[in-house]
């Protein structure tokens, strides 16, 4: 069985200061790894393989509605925007732009690009902040007391081979503060909370 994909060759990544460790491909995975545990099929379905150019990111293709505007969507309730900011809390992606986002021939929406995320300092910068302060809802609680008993486990052990133990352990503190506060993330006051450019 063969199938289109994005490859992302780890040799061809750019160094970044605030992401000294490990790859960008290996947080492409990891994201996926954490939207599998979710079970919102956030990321559309990503691995590491070995490609022409050496190992890398390899993320199925996904064909897209391209009749959506984007910046009318990013600004939406869409019920899969909002698993997806959740998600993107977990991870701490620092980086959610409208172009990010995939909305698909069936009316789902997916979301791709998680090169930046998992730093061990709080980085969430994005779009989709119209749910900020607003209550969790309940599946989206149940959802995060899911994953912290994953990482707990299998989901913990996984990333570990992908993350720093610091990134990881990062990671479990802001699944314990989301659960804690019952809400949606605020902007941070110390970090930009919209990427540049937001498109």
């Amino acid at each position: 069985m063969t199938a289109t994909c994005v490859y992302k060759p780890v040799r061809g990544e750019r160094p970044l200061w605030d992401f000294p460790d490990g790859t960008l491909a290996g947080r492409e995975v990891a994201t996926y790894f954490v939207s599998e545990a979710t079970g919102w099929e956030v990321v559309p379905p990503t691995v590491l393989r070995d490609g022409p150019f050496g190992p890398g990111m390899c993320q199925l293709w996904v064909d897209t509605d391209e009749s959506v505007n984007l910046q009318v969507l990013a600004r939406s309730d869409h019920p899969d925007l909002r698993r997806m900011a959740v998600l993107d809390a977990i991870v701490n992606n620092a980086d959610r732009k409208g172009g990010h986002l995939l909305p698909r021939e069936d009316g789902r929406v997916q979301g791709i690009d998680h090169g930046i995320c998992f730093s061990s300092e709080d980085k969430l910068r994005t779009l989709l902040w119209q749910w900020r302060a607003l209550p969790l809802t309940d599946e989206a609680v149940e959802v995060l007391s899911r994953i912290r008993a994953g990482l707990e486990g299998p989901l913990a052990e996984v990333l570990h081979t992908l993350l720093t133990r610091r990134e990881v352990r990062r990671t479990v503190e802001r699944v314990d503060r989301l659960l804690a506060s019952g809400v949606h993330p605020e902007p941070s006051e110390d970090w930009p909370a919209i990427p540049w450019p937001p498109f």
